[in-house]
């Protein structure tokens, strides 16, 4: 089946939710980073960074607050 669909239909927009490494990240967000190894990074659909998180669960919840679907990306 080749049928397109629009995945953004009824409002429901995804965004992605991914586990960065600190230290890949700019000395000052490391240095922000309160000494955690790994951050969240929320990214739209075209892979733009929306939000940078301490943890997992609070990027689920921001999303989902700013009526967003997030999937987790592994």
């Amino acid at each position: 089946m080749n049928t397109p669909f629009d995945f953004n239909q009824d409002g429901h927009r995804i965004v992605y939710v991914k586990e960065v490494d600190v230290a890949d990240l700019p000395e000052e967000v490391q240095a922000e980073a309160g000494g955690r190894e790994h951050l969240y990074a929320v990214h739209d659909s075209e892979g733009q960074q929306l939000a940078l998180v301490a943890d997992r669960h609070m990027a689920f919840v921001l999303a989902r607050q700013n009526d967003l679907a997030p999937v987790a990306v592994h």
